[in-house]
């Protein structure tokens, strides 16, 4: 999936100006192409979500550079009355919801998926065949 510097801001909540300022300080890859036709990928939007999160725990723009640079994961804060997460909201069924918190769970989109399709294959086992009447 290729997304516009527009779509990544919709997407993450952050201002392409941000965005921008972000990948100039080396916190973000640079987008593939160039000027006008430069395109993100879901890896730039989980990055900025993750920078986003662990700003909102509190770490400076230093600190999770330094995060970066070391290729380490900041230790997820426990969830707290009031905090901004990001989720993944899937609709399983009529009824039926997956919410998965991706950060905390440790999941790539990729798994993401697998998970869901699991849940859909399980549901479906369970729920009796359909009658002809």
């Amino acid at each position: 999936m290729k997304l516009s510097l527009e779509q990544l801001s919709d997407q993450s909540g952050v201002p392409g100006r941000t965005i921008r300022f972000y990948i100039q300080k080396g916190l973000l890859p640079p987008p593939h192409g160039e000027r006008r036709g430069a395109w993100y990928t879901p890896e730039h939007l989980a990055a900025l979500l993750r920078i986003r999160q662990w700003q909102e725990s509190g770490l400076s723009l230093d600190a999770i550079a330094g995060l970066l640079q070391a290729r380490q994961e900041a230790p997820l804060a426990p969830a707290r009355p009031g905090a901004i997460e990001v989720r993944s909201h899937l609709i399983v069924a009529d009824g039926i919801e997956l919410s998965v918190a991706p950060e905390r769970a440790g999941l790539t989109q990729s798994q993401i998926r697998q998970l869901f399709q699991r849940v859909r294959a399980a549901l479906d086992e369970l729920r009796p065949p359909p009658t002809d009447d």
